[in-house]
């Protein structure tokens, strides 16, 4: 590579002109999309034309062109007439956050290379952890989304929970976890690749409201036994992503607490509800769950 090119890459010049430009697009389309609610909320194109044009799509060395390309064939969230997807229009600022993130591009596998990163994430995790109620002792981490978040939560569960070290020595028993027949695709997949398999993912029926039924996970708990599975887990939503139903928490981390197992509540949809002074009642019960994932990036912006 030419050192000419390096220079241009890193010209601070450069990157000044290409930052003011951008900056004045995103304002511009955040501007639009707020007083302009007319306009369409997503151009639809059909995923084989879309490949097809970014195939063939050359930006001409302009950056500004290419901006405006990729805003064109986005959703635009901010449009008032935007909803369908449990995706929250974002804050314009965490944009600006992203910009100073990936520029610094501070990975935090070791702390000397994400100092300030590292600790903010303590600082967040720990005031999620107040708010949810959990004692000072708790504590958390962020990942790249609720999918991992759950999978994350419930290998915790499995090595917490199940007799032999699995990690270490393989599954030496059946395992299984319970969960509503309504719980997001996630946790299925987690379980499965877990080695959990089909018969090892307990769907429990759910009542006319799509909420899971407390009152079936005794008999439920015991035909697992009966089939030889050791259950170490039961999970609950806070929301259902499909319906928007949250489960009655309590009462499931009641069951949980006196079958001795995990109690694990995948809020990834709508766990943030706990800043909420009116709709925390709807995670009545979170404080006594073993472990909890909730998405920044659905209620909170």
């Amino acid at each position: 590579m030419k050192s000419s090119m390096l220079r241009k890459v890193y010209s601070a010049e450069e990157f000044r002109k290409n930052g003011h430009e951008l900056i004045d697009q995103l304002s511009d389309h955040l501007e639009a999309a707020i007083n302009e609610p007319n306009k369409r909320v997503i151009k639809w194109k059909e995923p084989d034309d879309e490949y097809d044009f970014w195939k063939e799509y050359n930006p001409n060395n302009s950056f500004a062109a290419f901006n405006q390309e990729v805003i064109k064939r986005c959703v635009h969230l901010h449009n008032p007439k935007y909803m369908g997807h449990q995706i929250s229009p974002s804050a314009p600022i965490t944009a600006l956050s992203s910009l100073l993130n990936a520029l610094l591009n501070n990975g935090m596998g070791v702390y000397e290379m994400g100092m300030a990163p590292t600790a903010m994430e303590r600082v967040v995790c720990k005031e999620i952890c107040e708010v949810i109620g959990y004692g000072k002792t708790s504590d958390g981490f962020l990942t790249s989304g609720g999918t991992l978040a759950n999978l994350t939560a419930l290998l915790c569960a499995r090595n917490k929970i199940v007799k032999t070290n699995v990690w270490e020595e393989g599954n030496t028993s059946k395992l299984a976890i319970m969960v509503s027949e309504e719980a997001h695709y996630c946790i299925d997949r987690a379980a499965r690749i877990m080695g959990l398999g089909a018969k090892g993912i307990i769907k429990i029926p759910v009542d006319n409201n799509y909420a899971i039924r407390t009152d079936l996970l005794e008999s439920y708990f015991d035909q697992a036994n009966e089939k030889g599975l050791e259950v170490f887990a039961v999970i609950g939503s806070a929301p259902s992503t499909a319906t928007g139903v949250y489960d009655a928490l309590e009462e499931v981390a009641n069951f949980a607490i006196k079958k001795k197992i995990w109690f694990h509540i995948d809020g990834a949809h709508g766990g943030a509800a706990i800043f909420s002074s009116k709709y925390k009642r709807l995670l009545k019960g979170i404080e006594k769950a073993n472990s909890v994932a909730i998405d920044g990036h659905k209620m909170m912006m």
